[in-house]
Formats: C-alpha cells, structure tokens, sequence
C-alpha cells in the first residue's frame, strides 16, 4: 500500500479495471451455477460473492464479484477481463437457456475510502441514485464500491491506493496475460470463499474438488514488498538467484502478489535483481 496515508473522505472516483455484465432470464441462475466456481442458488437475492468462470482444467479465466438482484438477475463485476470477449466466450455455452449475456456499457464502477451507509458484508444496497454500492471495506478499512451513472472523480493517487488494498488483501487483479493459467488454490481464493468444492458440476470442478479434499495445493499468493517499485517477472531466492520459486501475478507499487511454494520460507527474496520481503496478507475480505 501506499507509504503516504489516505485521509477519510466521501468522494468517490473511478477505479480503472472494472466492467459489468449483466445476465438476465428465467435460466439465469440455473445457467450461472452450471459455469461459475461459486454456490450461485445458496446467494440470497439482494447479496453479494466473489466466483469466477474456471477452463475444463481448472484454470481461471476470469475473477469477478457476483451480485444476485433476483431470481432472474444477475450482476458480474468483473475484474481486469476484456468484457465483450469474456460475454462472447460465455454466451457460447448458452445453447437453449433463456438467458441473455449483455455487457453494461452505462455503468461506472467508482469507489471512496469510507464505509457504505447501507451496505454492510455481504448485503447490496441502492444508493440515492439508484446505483449499487458493495461494502468492498473491512472493520479497520471501510471502502465502498458504486455501481450506477453518476460520474466520479479521475484521481490515479487514489485508484492506485484502492488497488493496492485489493492486493493486500488477497485479490488478486490478473491482466490478460495471466488469464487460463493459475488455478483457484493457487491464487488463494479460498480466502475469499470464491469457489465450492460441494455444489456439483462446472467447469474445472474436478480438479478443484480433488485438489481440495486431497490436500495437493502446493502454491498459494504470497504478498511481496519490495526496496523499490515492483517488477514483473520470476521470483528467485536471495541466495539461489537461479532457482525460480514462483512468479509475480499481480502489481501496485512497490507490493505484489506472487504464485509461489506455500513452504517458500521467509525470504528474502528478488525479482529481476529487485530484493523483495513477504509481508502478511490482510483478511476481512470474504464474502
């Protein structure tokens, strides 16, 4: 996170990254629990989780929060994937189900450094505006994120400071380039509570079961802070500059999140000659 705090304040600005799909239809929810990783019908309407839509192999293709507005409505927001492609790919798997797959082009995704006057954990609320805000906050760190028209500010010191939260708090933000490579476990998104491992059949569901109730993860995120601006690339041992360890998936500032062995040890660690120290990541973030 950043080294200069960021003062409490109500105004919300836009947090790049973001788009927003919509699924509507009487097979909406059934179509949604068949492709995506999380327990879509045990959501009550109303709420909020975080899923994501995995490959046949286990891989995530896109990680997103998933908003429930009634038995025929869904809201994906969508982390970091080029929405009319991921809508395209999706709306392959449609075949006979009344449902329709729409990107939101009029909805902006803004935050603010407070917490939500209504949204609280897990529960959507509607703003005067008749937006969508989600308590994207914790306990010590109330944030709140709106979805809706109304126009925020264009601040790059506060959405860099957002995304930095997001990453010390185990979300990861994958660019496309990381898309269909890391699966679930080892992104850590159990911490987030992202994914059954009970609910029945979707994509990837068998390798995600059999990893979990096997006990073969054996990567998960480790947060990195490094002496001078993070950089893409391997992670290698301080004292084993040929060893790769894992790899950085992840980017704000000087901090990180990496792939890595989950008995990596305590570092210190370099990323393209950068030296880099693990720090704890923060909870609270679940839903």
């Amino acid at each position: 996170m950043s080294d200069k705090p960021i003062p409490p304040h109500g105004d919300f600005f836009t947090i790049p990254g973001w788009s927003v799909v919509d699924l509507r239809g009487p097979d909406a929810m059934r179509f949604a629990q068949a492709q995506f990783m999380s327990d879509v019908v045990a959501l009550p309407a109303g709420h909020w989780q975080w899923s994501g839509w995995l490959t046949p192999k286990g891989r995530l293709v896109a990680l997103f929060a998933l908003v429930r507005l009634d038995d025929t409505s869904l809201l994906l927001l969508l982390a970091d994937a080029e929405p009319q492609a991921f809508a395209a790919a999706l709306s392959r798997f449609v075949f006979r189900s009344k449902v329709s797959i729409v990107v939101d082009d009029g909805s902006r995704v803004s935050g603010a450094f407070m917490a939500s006057a209504a949204a609280r954990g897990a529960a959507v609320a509607r703003d005067a505006e008749g937006g969508l805000e989600l308590d994207f906050g914790t306990a010590q760190d109330g944030r709140t994120l709106r979805i809706g028209a109304t126009a925020a500010l264009q601040d790059d010191r506060l959405a860099a400071e957002w995304r930095a939260r997001d990453l010390a708090h185990g979300l990861p933000r994958l660019g496309t380039d990381h898309a269909g490579q890391w699966t679930p476990q080892q992104l850590s998104l159990e911490r987030l509570r992202a994914y059954s491992v009970r609910k029945g059949c979707y994509p990837g569901q068998e390798i995600v079961a059999r990893t979990h109730f096997l006990g073969q993860a054996k990567r998960g995120l480790q947060r990195l802070r490094a002496d001078a601006a993070m950089p893409s690339g391997d992670v290698v041992a301080m004292d084993a500059p040929d060893r790769t360890l894992g790899r950085v998936v992840s980017i704000a500032g000087r901090e990180g999140l990496a792939v890595m062995p989950l008995e990596a040890g305590a570092g210190p660690f370099a990323v393209d000659g950068i030296r880099c120290c693990p720090l704890p990541l923060l909870d609270g973030l679940a839903r």
